[in-house]
């Protein structure tokens, strides 16, 4: 699973750049009106209008990539294994100590440590109270 989460991200990281790269290199709106009345438009690798449609459905390609890797990334990073090792599903409530009196303490001494009772794990609730688990 790791390694598949790597080679996502890594996917993704590589989509982006690429996508940024070309959005960079795009001619915006305007250039199209001055590629119309021959302003060196004709002399380009695609053509006067070949670089629009190729470069925007490179981009369009890139960014459906991003996406998929986008959101296979939040669903594997989402998934959860039946013992998660979660922190509050092995936690136990302890009763906090008591306050030792006055009367106990100087026939025991000021130095006794005061005794903290063992209160057994408590048991998890059921029904409406209880926390989903996939």
């Amino acid at each position: 699973m790791s390694i598949l989460l790597n080679v996502l991200q890594a996917v993704q990281i590589l989509s982006a750049l690429a996508m940024i790269g070309l959005i960079l290199v795009q001619h915006g709106k305007g250039a199209d009106m001055g590629a119309a009345f021959g302003s060196g438009g004709s002399g380009s690798l695609f053509g006067a209008s070949g670089s629009a449609n190729f470069l925007s459905r490179t981009t369009a390609v890139l960014a459906t990539v991003f996406f998929v890797c986008t959101l296979a990334l939040a669903y594997y990073g989402n998934l959860r294994p039946a013992s998660s090792g979660s922190v509050l599903e092995g936690a136990s409530v302890l009763a906090p100590a008591p306050a030792a009196s006055a009367a106990e303490g100087a026939s025991a001494g000021a130095s006794a440590p005061a005794a903290t009772p063992v209160v057994p794990a408590a048991v998890p609730a059921s029904g409406a109270a209880q926390i989903p688990v996939k």
